[in-house]
């Protein structure tokens, strides 16, 4: 998402960055400083985890300590359950970077005495901030605070008292709280009082599980109004804005190799531009990986690294397979230049494999980028969400600079020149593999359907895969058209005996002339 500047009017409201990966950027910077936020979902979106990395990024990213106070898990809970992102909980805690609080609130005792007062919590945490000179603090779950207050009224005097409460501290806050049946929150009444407003949501469709944040509200600020799929791993929370780059990325005159000489040929002699994007489609068995396995090799042949997405196959499978076209991926793989990511499509939902595609280019830094294939991701009707996704990507790798091929698979009966994800309109170069079926054999053609930027051929090539590679045929014309297969070997059987009939017959019209104008020497000879 291009990053839009903010022009405030009087003074700009001042940001407190998160270090949350993908936040800073939908938020222009971070969460409101000195003020209040709520964090709002359901049971296991991430509203814990949301806060615990705000209050540890603060620390180790912008020395920044932090409180966390917890109303339901104990402190030996916190520190085992974040273990897994790689937070070292104690070592904080005991360099007095964090404080970690839990205050245990019994609801029966509240009913039994009616009466509750803040001014205890107040002392506790004011006490906690002072001790380390906190800027953060985190208050996790506000549910558990104020449960024991039945009253409207008093419940929405005592959540602006305690927000009050915390701006005087000026601390950056988070409260996190539980979604309501019809409100973001189970009381109604946090949101209105917060100056920002976080959503959280953990939703399963079609048996896959996603999750996606929004920002409801920004009190002063311009921020993403979009759902934003994030993935919680061992990095912790990584958040991705879903809505497209815009077209303003750079781009270059270079050429790459396709890894076949032929295919180059086709394409002004110098294969595809650096940074474009390619798309292979055809029905199934024409060749398509073993083509986009050329341009692996070549590309890790120039010292570049390749990040290879296997949607149908195993790495293991794939390497096995293009031995017998005599490509050898699997040194490539040990060198460190090739790596492979193999997953099922419906391993997670599309966002998931839209972050998972940006961790694992992040990661790699590759040059190229192979996607095989792109279709399986279309299941039930989700043409549109597979198109935005593939939007995503492509943008995200035209930005930094990378080669990213597609392949597609065609359904047979359709269209050729359809793709089922419906990108051709973002793709630079398009190959279609087409299927010749011609007096009982099945061979293979290709041509170039389109190539933005650069002349190409209009042929189409009849190729074969051999124990050598992808070899592309001269174009061969008969007198009935475009021929392949054994049809072509007949008809260049039948032009070679004709090409060999005309020469023995002007060899037999040479003897004849030869033989004439002997005998007719011999005869003026015998006269004289």
């Amino acid at each position: 998402m291009k990053k839009t500047e903010e022009k405030p009017f009087g003074h700009e409201l001042h940001k407190s960055p998160t270090g949350i990966q993908g936040f800073d950027e939908i938020t222009n910077g971070g969460l409101p400083a000195g003020r209040p936020t709520l964090v709002c979902g359901g049971a296991g979106c991430g509203k814990t985890l949301f806060g615990m990395e705000f209050i540890v990024r603060g620390v180790t990213q912008f020395n920044e300590p932090g409180v966390f106070m917890s109303f339901e898990e104990t402190n030996e809970e916190l520190i085992q359950n974040v273990s897994s992102l790689g937070f070292d909980l104690d070592d904080l805690v005991k360099n007095k970077k964090i404080v970690l609080e839990h205050v245990h609130i019994e609801r029966s005792e509240i009913a039994e005495t009616g009466e509750y007062d803040l001014e205890a919590l107040f002392i506790r945490l004011g006490y906690a901030i002072d001790s380390i000179g906190a800027k953060r603090v985190v208050l996790d779950t506000i549910e558990s605070l104020f449960a024991g207050l039945p009253n409207q009224l008093i419940l929405r005097a005592e959540l602006r008292r305690l927000f009050r409460w915390l701006k005087e501290k000026k601390v950056t806050a988070i409260i996190t709280g539980e979604r309501g049946n019809e409100t973001l929150t189970r009381q109604g009444l946090e949101e209105y009082v917060s100056d920002c407003v976080i959503m959280l949501d953990h939703r399963v469709t079609q048996q896959n599980s996603t999750r996606r944040l929004r920002i409801v509200k920004y009190r002063g600020s311009l921020h993403g109004t979009n759902e934003y799929p994030f993935l919680i791993n061992e990095d912790g929370f990584s958040i991705l804005p879903v809505t497209s780059l815009g077209l303003n990325h750079t781009v270059t005159n270079k050429r790459i190799s396709s890894g076949i000489t032929a295919l180059d040929k086709m394409l002004e002699g110098k294969g595809y531009f650096r940074g474009s994007t390619v798309l292979i489609s055809g029905t199934a068995g024409l060749g398509k990986t073993s083509i986009a396995a050329h341009f692996a090799e070549a590309a890790c042949k120039r010292g570049e690294r390749v990040l290879y997405f296997c949607f149908e196959e195993s790495p293991t499978q794939l390497i096995r397979n293009m031995l017998s076209i005599g490509i050898d991926l699997e040194p490539l793989v040990q060198k460190g230049l090739l790596q492979f990511q193999a997953t099922r499509p419906t391993f997670y939902g599309l966002e998931m494999h839209l972050v998972a595609t940006h961790k694992a280019v992040n990661d790699f830094k590759p040059e190229v980028v192979i996607f095989d294939p792109i279709n399986t991701f279309v299941i039930g009707d989700k043409e549109f969400e597979v198109k935005t996704m593939l939007m995503r990507i492509v943008d995200f790798l035209k930005l930094n600079q990378i080669t990213a091929l597609f392949t597609s698979l065609t359904t047979c009966g359709t269209a050729l020149e359809h793709a089922d994800t419906n990108i051709s309109s973002l793709i630079d170069t398009w190959l279609l593999l087409r299927d010749i079926e011609l007096n009982g054999e099945r061979n293979r053609g290709m041509y170039v359907l389109k190539s933005r930027g650069m002349a190409n051929s209009n042929q189409i090539r009849e190729f074969i895969l051999t124990n050598h590679g992808v070899e592309l045929r001269k174009v061969y014309i008969g007198p009935d058209g475009f021929l392949t297969g054994s049809a072509r070997i007949a008809q260049e059987a039948l032009e070679n005996a004709e090409v060999l009939k005309r020469k023995n017959d002007i060899e037999r019209k040479k003897r004849e002339i030869e033989r004439f104008r002997f005998n007719k020497r011999n005869y003026k000879k015998t006269i004289l």
